[in-house]
């Protein structure tokens, strides 16, 4: 840890037995990326956790697909987690999990629910299906409406990019394409509305 002596006087009871060298503001600042830095810094390994790990006996997974923004991947992280979904699966071009904005937007879900990353969507399609999973993607014309859907089996979900959704091929993929019905003049929701809808209803299924 790399603290200032600010933080150690309001943090350091939190600190435990870790090795702590304490640094100026500036430094805090310099080895932060936030703006008004809180004045801790961590160095941490990251967690190793494989894919066959997190699909042995999931009951619930949630697949973002070529999400580029780390804000939508940290929120989806936070509402798997609260959900109580097994894992969380950044699948294809997708951003680093352990991206800060996405760290701060998990508000501490990251440490609550395995996060992996899987670069062949259509590879993890077939994993996932391998270890018991059905596959149901959420799009806009889906044929299955949400309510008709089987959620009482494990489910896997894969969500689309904010700007995208999710490629035709993707989709084709999946056991079945979910659509969630609107009945305002909405065309659609963000993916963190939509993926909160689809994992509160499977976790009530469940």
């Amino acid at each position: 840890m790399f603290a200032t002596a600010a933080a150690l006087d309001r943090f350091g009871d939190l600190l435990g037995d870790a090795p702590v060298y304490e640094v100026t503001e500036r430094a805090a600042k310099a080895l932060s990326d936030t703006v008004t830095p809180v004045g801790l810094v961590a160095v941490c390994r990251l967690p190793e956790v494989s894919l066959a790990e997190v699909l042995a006996g999931a009951r619930l997974v949630a697949v973002a697909v070529e999400t580029s923004e780390p804000g939508n991947a940290g929120t989806l992280i936070r509402l798997a987690d609260a959900m109580g979904a097994d894992a969380v699966v950044l699948a294809g071009n997708s951003v680093d999990p352990y991206n800060g904005k996405c760290l701060r937007s998990s508000a501490g879900s990251i440490f609550g629910v395995p996060v992996v990353q899987a670069e062949d969507t259509q590879a993890l399609v077939a994993a996932m299906r391998g270890a018991g999973l059905q596959v149901l993607a959420t799009t806009l014309d889906g044929e299955t409406p949400l309510p008709a859907a089987d959620l009482s089996v494990p489910t896997a979900w894969l969500f689309g990019s904010e700007a995208h959704g999710l490629a035709p091929a993707v989709a084709a993929a999946a056991d079945a394409r979910v659509t969630i019905p609107m009945h305002g003049s909405a065309e659609s929701l963000n993916v963190a509305a939509a993926a909160a809808i689809c994992l509160y209803a499977s976790a009530q299924a469940l």
